[in-house]
């Protein structure tokens, strides 16, 4: 199988490996870097659950994203929004309004919330929606999930 070497950045740690056309950077995240917080869904960009950040802090759906197109660029994962022990606020709001349900969606939900805050500080309830609209949890209603969020808007928001 032909193979060539990427450089990519995870969590901000520089990598070198081997990837073949065939590979996502679901593969690559999961398999060689072992990085096992972005979970496998559906494999066809349907539920989010594979959501990660790119270097813009933007949403991206990992599952349908080939490796080979990483090349050089920068990639956050779940296991990269925790900062020098610290959950990110938007985790911390997961665990104080009870968001978290069975969690094995919870890694891919959290970052498509994240990727949310990134875009709108102080999001007003569309802009939630619409943010969270490819992300699905069997588990829960989402109404946790926007409470979660709207806190983290809101602490952001009288910060300004």
């Amino acid at each position: 199988m032909n193979r060539e070497m990427i450089r990519l950045t995870v969590n901000g740690d520089p990598y070198e490996l081997l990837a073949s056309p065939r590979q996502t950077l679901l593969d690559v995240i999961r398999g060689p870097l072992g990085l096992t917080g972005t979970k496998e869904g559906c494999t066809t960009g349907s539920c989010g659950v594979c959501t990660v950040h790119n270097a813009s802090g933007e949403a991206v759906l990992s599952c349908l994203t080939p490796a080979l197109e990483w090349d050089g660029e920068a990639v956050t994962t779940i296991e990269g929004l925790e900062t020098s022990g610290r959950l990110d606020e938007i985790q911390q709001a997961f665990i104080d309004h009870h968001a978290v349900q069975c969690g094995f969606c919870t890694p891919g939900v959290i970052m498509s919330a994240r990727a949310v805050l990134n875009e709108h500080p102080s999001p007003q309830m569309d802009q939630i929606n619409d943010g969270m609209s490819g992300v699905i949890c069997r588990c829960t209603g989402h109404i946790k999930v926007r409470e979660a969020i709207r806190a983290v808007g809101s602490k952001l928001d009288r910060r300004v």
